[in-house]
């Protein structure tokens, strides 16, 4: 049976499709909402959901909460002495949606369709893919969070066209995407975001305060206590009354704040009791929404649309009930959110209907979605290429050529990178990719075909296909320490069971160093600046897009190209680089804003 699941960073939902429409699953307290907690009792016992929760205050330091926002990352947390990475906790919490799951219809459960958010990296999608297998679960597609949104939406209204602006704001991360619907086929036309912004920050700033306040009252930094496990205590009951007040504010417009015996010097035991009124609340958290309006325009920048475009804009994550938030929504995009959406519930829902997708429960919906970041390798000089640009459909699939520079290279790796910024060091490494077998032949003479591909689930790949002999060679990835490897994987799966609680385009030539540097256009002098060298990649992929789609740009689009293209030319034969560089910036906006 396969499941759609929405891994959450306060909570998480499972869902599937039952009698050809999407149900969610009743956990064993009857709620379809389950905490995103892991924690061991005092026993040993392994808790998730309600029950680790439950426990936070009493036990914050054998409690795990919010586990996602270090997804894909090289850290570590310690529950009882033991240390866990992120995919092994996260495992923990789908490892319980899939028991509940199988209890709920009866059947085991083998395949999954997880959701993340659309501006997670390819790490964190690599590391939620890992979670899910740990768990024991075949993960059959990884699906944007808006995306799935837009599935729960278009599933009652599978003959309608509308053009769609998911706002998503959960606990931990913020996205926004604007998708176009056509009779039950979903085209994401742009996303944006910011993984570290949630509703985890709302409680935190309420955090501060409450710290702020009793310092204020009582002359005490309870920061500061050196008492660690009592320190933790403290943090664990301040962020339980922050959430609550918080929630408490949804609906009230005064809440009162009441933590009695929160602290003691001698026989003096100290108490919080506070009232907190909506308004003082929208004040100290509004820099929180602000923070959501320039992934917005962004979103609706990149699809060329304007507000009034809009056909429909659906809330998603429970950060989106804070009244604040809705009414900026309404300011920013002149019309009312979607009442008829439940913001918790609509991700798992839409999981479970590409879940049916998959399963081939419904062949008349089709999803397209695209790729949140641009990705592209480093050249001479820590510049950037951009080879995929964000917000190109996908999958999708680039191709370049190399030669080597040495005689009788045998191997050579590119480095791979992710982001916008002109300065390859300040955009994220996806890794080294080590090319082997090459063939035995005098520098520039062997030939390697670098296929970059991005999957539908926004995880890349990477294939090298030897030029003169036709032989393809698997791409080592070198392990980097924010990833599992697939024993790492199976041995964290045996732990698990036993705790048991797009278009092509035409490719050019560059060459490849040995040391794994930087690929060079093909006849590049040494002696060429790098933004030379750069403006060349430019030019080339210029020339290429207009050979293979110019006629589906609009005409004064393609000639400002041109013209640019004609200007940065004749920029380079005067060896001008300021010159170069601006002209080159403008050329790969103009390439990043045309939609083909």
């Amino acid at each position: 049976m396969i499941v759609g699941i929405d891994l959450g960073t306060s909570t998480s939902l499972i869902a599937a499709m039952k009698d050809g429409v999407p149900t969610l699953v009743l956990n064993e307290r009857g709620k379809t909402i389950t905490p995103s907690v892991v924690g061991f009792s005092e026993t040993g016992e392994l808790l998730v959901g309600e029950t680790a929760k439950n426990q936070a205050v009493a036990h914050p330091d054998r409690t795990i909460q919010s586990i996602k926002r270090i997804m894909g990352t090289d850290q570590r947390v310690t529950l009882v002495g033991k240390e866990y990475t992120p995919q092994e906790v996260s495992a923990m919490i789908l490892s319980k949606l899939k028991k509940d799951a199988e209890a709920f219809f009866g059947k085991e459960v083998t395949e999954a369709v997880i959701t993340v958010p659309a501006y997670f990296t390819d790490a964190q999608r690599q590391a939620t893919k890992d979670a899910g297998e740990i768990a024991g679960l075949k993960v059959e597609r990884i699906i944007n969070e808006p995306t799935a949104a837009a599935l729960a939406y278009g599933f009652e209204r599978q003959g309608d066209t509308a053009t769609i602006l998911v706002y998503d704001f959960g606990g931990g991360t913020f996205d926004v995407s604007i998708i176009k619907m056509v009779e039950g086929a979903f085209k994401v036309l742009a996303t944006s975001g910011n993984n570290y912004l949630g509703g985890d920050d709302y409680d935190a700033v309420l955090m501060d305060w409450l710290f702020d306040t009793f310092k204020q009252k009582e002359g005490i930094d309870l920061r500061e206590i050196d008492d660690d496990r009592l320190k933790l205590s403290i943090r664990q009951r301040l962020r339980e009354a922050a959430e609550k007040a918080k929630i408490d504010l949804s609906t009230l417009l005064e809440t009162n704040i009441n933590i009695p015996f929160l602290y003691s010097t001698g026989d003096d035991p100290k108490h919080l009791d506070l009232n907190l009124s909506r308004a003082q609340f929208e004040q100290m958290t509004r820099h929180l929404v602000d923070a959501t309006r320039e992934p917005v325009e962004e979103a609706l920048a990149s699809a060329k649309l304007s507000t009034d475009q809009l056909d429909a804009v659906i809330l998603v994550g429970g950060t989106t009930r804070i009244p604040s938030i809705k009414k900026f929504v309404r300011e920013v995009l002149g019309k009312d959110p979607m009442s008829d959406i439940h913001p918790e519930e609509c991700v798992a829902m839409g999981a479970a209907v590409q879940a049916g997708v998959k399963q081939g429960q419904l062949d008349n919906i089709v999803v397209v979605d695209v790729a949140p970041y641009t990705l592209g390798i480093e050249v001479i000089g820590d510049r950037f290429s951009p080879i995929i640009y964000s917000n190109t459909p996908i999958p999708c699939s680039q191709k370049r050529r190399y030669v080597t520079t040495t005689d009788y290279q045998q191997e050579a790796t590119i480095h791979v990178l992710q982001g916008s910024h002109k300065k390859a060091s300040r955009n994220k490494s996806l890794g080294e990719f080590v090319l082997t077998g090459l063939s035995a032949k005098s520098k520039g003479e062997a030939v390697v075909e670098v296929v970059f591909d991005y999957d539908v689930n926004g995880i890349v790949n990477v294939t090298a296909i030897d030029r003169e002999t036709g032989a393809k060679e698997n791409i080592t990835i070198k392990q980097s320490k924010d990833r599992m490897s697939s024993e790492d994987i199976e041995q964290s799966r045996k732990s698990m069971a036993s705790m048991s609680s797009g278009d092509r385009m035409d490719d050019d030539v560059a060459d490849m160093s040995e040391p794994a540097r930087v690929p060079v256009p093909a006849g590049a002098k040494r002696e060429k600046s790098s933004a030379m060298i750069e403006a060349e990649f430019y030019i080339q992929d210029a020339k290429n897009l207009l050979m293979s789609k110019g006629d589906r740009i609009d005409a004064v689009k393609r000639e400002e190209v041109e013209q640019v293209i004609s200007n940065l030319e004749e920029a380079m034969t005067e060896w001008n680089d300021s010159q170069i560089d601006v002209l080159s910036d403008k050329l790969l906006m103009l390439l990043s804003d045309i939609d083909v």
